[in-house]
């Protein structure tokens, strides 16, 4: 399926094909008990690849929700997903954030300096995508976004001085294998497994992430 990546290097993108975006969908509903919904897709015109929002300019295509009602096409059912992927089998797969987890965003490399540290700490952690826009989605429990602002200024920060944001409720993220267009695709940098089925909260999280964001800067 897709590519995880391992340090700092990018591992080889994956053409990105109708099955496997259904059967990631599924799997995701079906696996990780995730909402999935899917999003826009990509179109050749002219021999390039455009959105199908219609967009030249679009600044994620292929990548975001198709429509204002996206939040309550989301499901958690692998049936409903599969008809779905059934009906617009290129469409993006994007994951809702605020139900079942949040996402903390960061700059690729604060988030590859983090994600150092917390392994060499030993912190519990859940899965992390790697984002064409070079940004890492931190998985974590949902309610991050009411205690990550409290979080960074306990620890000195203003959280206005970060790059650090919290995807929750109204929000989404893209999952893997779902292209950006040309710009490649989203990858796992710590792909879903049965040891990280449980996420951690955010508290474990932010303070090595604000302390890279920190340097980052």
């Amino acid at each position: 399926m897709e590519e995880t990546i391992t340090g700092t290097e990018t591992a080889q993108i994956p053409t990105q094909r109708g099955a496997s975006l259904l059967d990631t969908a599924v799997r995701y509903a079906e696996e990780r008990h995730w909402d999935v919904f899917p999003g826009t897709w990509l179109e050749a015109v002219d021999g390039v690849h455009r959105c199908s929002c219609g967009d030249a300019a679009c600044p994620t295509p292929g990548a975001h929700p198709a429509g204002p009602d996206w939040a309550s096409r989301a499901t958690g059912s692998a049936t409903v997903a599969r008809r779905m992927w059934q009906e617009r089998p290129a469409a993006s797969v994007l994951l809702p954030t605020g139900r079942t987890f949040d996402a903390v965003s960061v700059p690729e490399t604060a988030g590859f300096l983090a994600l150092a540290r917390m392994q060499r700490m030993g912190l519990p952690l859940g899965p992390v995508t790697l984002t064409p826009a070079r940004r890492m989605e931190f998985f974590v429990l949902p309610g991050a976004a009411a205690k990550v602002p409290h979080l960074v200024r306990g620890l000195g920060w203003a959280p206005s001085s970060l790059d650090l944001v919290v995807l929750g409720e109204g929000a989404y993220v893209a999952a893997p294998p779902t292209r950006f267009g040309s710009r490649g695709a989203v990858q796992w940098a710590c792909r879903p497994t049965p040891a990280n089925r449980w996420l951690p909260d955010a508290e474990e999280l932010v303070p090595p992430l604000a302390y890279a964001c920190g340097r980052d800067r």
